[in-house]
């Protein structure tokens, strides 16, 4: 079984050995689009009686393009998919039609990880712009809080412990699993006043840290998101950061986001014009997995 017609309707970030495979489960040619559309009427004439689109997280799928639709049965998002409140996807309007509508997990977090750790290990070597304390120093002993102790944020726990780092962690639910490992879990305002490093790994628009927990940030810390945002009072830690010239900010490409301009202006944060997670690998995993729930919806249609 396959589809009808498949089209990549912006640039999904896909590997070019994919293209051939997503290939094999379309009857028509593919439709592929490596620009991203600039308003709904360019979505809407780029899926046109397409029954499989690929979409990329840089694209949002509104109830009226879901709609303009005829034909459309699988949104496959080259992207993770969180919840129904972040998705770029409109799911309730995808139900309404019987659209299925799969995500990809977990493809882009060892890059991330890498790229918190380099980031740390530099600052306190003083190998690059800034050095984190009077004389060069190590990562173990120093304590890292982690805001959102999903499966990235495990890994980051991981790594951490490995350097001798004590792990604290806030989330919406507690991990015994990690506790048992020696993470702790504190308050959001306790993690923020007692950590010498923080990292965020949210869904986007989960909005957790405002001016309350700015406020108690534990001065001479660094401050880490490579989450898509905004996940944080954005005039709360600029007004912290300022404060407080001897703390820190890294941020990558996405973590930045439309606050690049701005943070990049400030003397005390570090900015990429990179996303951590965006690497060959980590597109070899998305294609992979992308094309893995193409054919299980092709299979039992789920």
């Amino acid at each position: 079984m396959k589809f009808q017609k498949i089209t990549m309707i912006d640039a999904c970030r896909l590997t070019e050995n994919a293209i051939p495979e997503i290939q094999k489960l379309s009857n028509d040619p593919l439709k592929l689009y490596w620009s991203y559309p600039s308003s709904e009427e360019e979505v809407i004439e780029r899926i046109g009686d397409s029954d499989c689109v690929l979409v990329s997280f840089q694209t949002r799928l509104t109830p009226r393009i879901i709609n303009a639709a005829p034909n459309l049965k699988y949104i496959g998002m080259c992207c993770s998919l969180f919840s129904e409140e972040t998705s770029s996807v409109d799911i309730p309007a995808s139900r309404e039609r019987g659209i299925v509508v799969k995500g990809v997990k977990d493809y882009g977090d060892e890059g991330v990880v890498e790229f918190i750790f380099s980031q740390l290990i530099n600052l306190g070597k003083g190998y690059g712009k800034y050095q984190w304390k009077e004389e060069p120093c190590e990562l173990g002993g120093k304590s890292i809080g982690i805001i959102g102790m999903g499966t990235l944020g495990k890994m980051v726990a991981v790594a951490a412990r490995s350097f001798g780092m004590k792990v604290y962690y806030y989330s919406k639910t507690r991990k015994p699993d990690e506790e048992a490992k020696g993470s702790e879990f504190l308050p959001l305002k306790d993690l923020m006043a007692t950590c010498d490093a923080v990292t965020i790994h949210l869904p986007r628009y989960t909005v957790l840290v405002n001016e309350e927990e700015f406020a108690c940030k534990k001065k001479n810390s660094v401050f880490i998101n490579t989450s898509f945002g905004p996940l944080f009072d954005k005039e709360a830690f600029v007004k912290s950061m300022n404060a407080d010239k001897t703390s820190f900010a890294f941020f990558d490409a996405d973590g930045a986001g439309v606050y690049y301009k701005e943070f990049s202006e400030m003397e005390n944060i570090v900015l990429y014009d990179k996303s951590a997670g965006f690497t060959r690998e980590s597109k070899e995993r998305l294609s992979q997995k992308a094309i893995e729930n193409m054919v299980a919806f092709l299979k039992d249609g789920k």
